[in-house]
């Protein structure tokens, strides 16, 4: 149930009435809770436009909107806020239908092509943790669009190509040369990269080598491509590694990197010429972009082709970007990666949209987000100053978590405290990321991600299992549940509300691609559970068999809902722990 866009729609009709139909509807959650759920903000604005006074037009709204079935009471407050009372009654049969609907109430939307663009890591080395943001961000986007209905293509722009892979090539063709397996040669790809760019800057031949292995891949020389495809596949499966302790949804049939787009690249500056778009500057081929001119009045300078004839991420992104448009038919392009990038996709949007590579009505949306920093606020690096390979930051979150619960008082078995060990460690690194607004920095702190206190992943894991065993406490499963639930008590009212805000936090996380708004509603909802729990007791020998079949049921629609949030952020969740 969307309650925001149900009283919209009510509002809306009212409004209709007074001849505002196409007045704005401003409805917005209450701020305290003596101002009831929701409050209608609108009346001032409409003031000057039906020269009333705006109590006497909020009084008029409320003779005309019809909520009897919603609210218990409006009420017409300061200079013409509405505020929204909401049914005890209504709160609890729209609860009721929730526990029978598998999707909760939330509805689907009208169906999209969304194209999300994330991951994308360099092949020509191992994922660090400058990967980590994008990777888990893009994933628990693509499991929310999905389950809104959506047709989401997952897109893996990983780095294949490049002037890179003439000096890896050289390396690796060499390592082969002297009977070397690729998978050994390539086992540490940073080892490998050093290797390479060591030979590369102190060894001529092998430089004169490396560009001549250049030219070959560009040309599309069969044996240059074949090396450089063994040398993709092994790479990869360093990435599908990681991807797999991170439990994202990424497989190898998303992958569509740089190499993808080469064949279309001389097409690309090719049209961008004929329009007008792009000039020749000092041998290269540029466009100026006046819309984005310095104070001075210069305009940006945007670079498809150097004046050797390379092409650039430029020219990629404007292949994909026509790519998606045109063949995958994008209503949407979303495209994840570090905020320091942000101009560089304003610019390709731009330019993009002058040549028609996209049509008007197709959004492209470029999301970006901050760094993840350490202790000292700098980017996060190990202590001796080099990068952190992503799986082996997973790896010590796992053992972390391991340790932490082995120190708790709990009866698991070994295979069992390893499984704990796994989803409460993944999980922590995941959600101390995705609970952070997308586009600012923020510190990586262990203690901090995998405390069972405040907003983490192991406090809502936990908040998870404690529902999950008073249904074992109380030998009932939800089959066997008669659904009848009655809000008697201010925690039962507050906990209803919040339980059908779901639909509402989704469908923002959807639109403005920001997960945290999800965490923050499922931190919330753990912390209101806690509090009906301690104020409303569930299995105490006195509590009526109604009541407690009234808040067992509002429990097992806590348990669905945590299970499903968290689900949709890719967060497991634990029958105990």
């Amino acid at each position: 149930m969307n309650i925001h866009a149900l009283l919209i729609s009510r509002f809306k009709e009212a409004l209709t009435e007074l001849n505002a139909a196409d007045a704005p509807v401003p409805i917005a959650r209450s701020a305290r809770p003596e101002f009831g759920e929701y409050q209608f903000n609108g009346a001032m604005a409409l003031a000057k436009r039906l020269k009333q006074k705006p109590r006497d037009i909020a009084d008029k709204i409320v003779e005309r909107v019809k909520l009897d079935d919603v609210a218990d009471k409006l009420e017409v407050a300061g200079p013409g806020f509405i505020n929204i009372h909401l049914s005890d009654r209504w709160l609890a049969n729209q609860c009721e239908l929730a526990i029978h609907d598998p999707r909760l109430g939330v509805a689907k939307q009208p169906k999209q092509n969304v194209v999300v663009d994330y991951s994308s890591p360099n092949l020509a080395k191992e994922m660090h943790v400058g990967h980590l943001r994008t990777t888990i961000i893009g994933d628990s986007v693509v499991k929310l669009l999905e389950f809104l209905g959506h047709n989401v293509i997952r897109q893996n722009h990983m780095g294949d190509w490049g002037t890179q892979f003439g000096m890896l090539l050289a390396h690796l063709h060499d390592k082969l040369q002297n009977n070397q397996m690729a998978e050994t040669a390539l086992s540490d790809l940073e080892d490998f990269y050093r290797e390479a760019k060591i030979r590369f800057d102190q060894e001529a031949d092998f430089a004169d080598r490396a560009r001549e292995f250049v030219v070959k891949l560009q040309g599309g020389d069969k044996a240059c491509l074949a090396l450089w495809e063994q040398f993709i596949d092994v790479s990869i499966t360093h990435s599908e590694e990681v991807y797999e302790k991170l439990n994202v949804s990424l497989t190898r049939d998303h992958i569509m990197g740089e190499s993808a787009y080469n064949h279309d690249l001389a097409q690309v500056v090719s049209d961008l010429k004929e329009k007008g778009i792009a000039v020749e500057d000092q041998g290269a081929q540029v466009v100026f972009i006046e819309e984005l001119a310095d104070k001075e009045g210069n305009p940006a300078v945007y670079i498809v082709q150097k004046s050797g004839g390379g092409y650039l991420y430029a020219t990629t992104d404007l292949a994909a970007m026509r790519y998606r448009s045109g063949k995958l038919n994008a209503d949407r392009t979303l495209i994840l990666t570090d905020a320091r990038q942000a101009l560089h996709f304003r610019q390709t949007e731009i330019v993009g949209r002058k040549a028609g590579f996209m049509a008007p009505e197709q959004s492209y949306e470029h999301c970006p987000f901050g760094m993840m920093l350490g202790s000292d606020g700098r980017p996060f690096k190990t202590r001796t100053g080099g990068t952190v390979k992503l799986v082996e930051l997973l790896d010590e979150a796992v053992e972390r978590a391991r340790n932490l619960i082995a120190q708790r008082d709990n009866e698991l078995t070994e295979q069992e405290l390893a499984e704990v060990g796994r989803k409460v460690g993944i999980g922590a690194v995941k959600y101390a990321d995705l609970s952070k607004n997308r586009t600012t920095d923020y510190v990586f702190n262990w203690d901090t991600m995998l405390s069972f206190e405040g907003n983490t992943a192991p406090y809502l894991q936990y908040a998870f299992t404690r529902v999950k065993s008073i249904f074992r406490k109380a030998g009932v499963s939800l089959a066997d549940l008669p659904i009848d639930i009655s809000l008697n008590e201010k925690q039962e009212h507050v906990l209803a509300v919040q339980l059908l805000q779901f639909e509402e936090t989704i469908n923002v996380v959807g639109r403005d691609v920001t997960p945290h708004v999800m965490c923050a509603y499922l931190y919330d909802l753990a912390s209101s559970f806690m509090s009906f729990y301690e104020a409303c007791p569930i299995l105490r020998d006195d509590t009526p068999v109604q009541v407690r079949q009234s808040r067992l049921a509002l429990a097992a629609l806590v348990s669905n809902t945590m299970a499903l949030g968290l689900s949709l952020l890719g967060i497991e969740t634990l029958e105990k722990m």
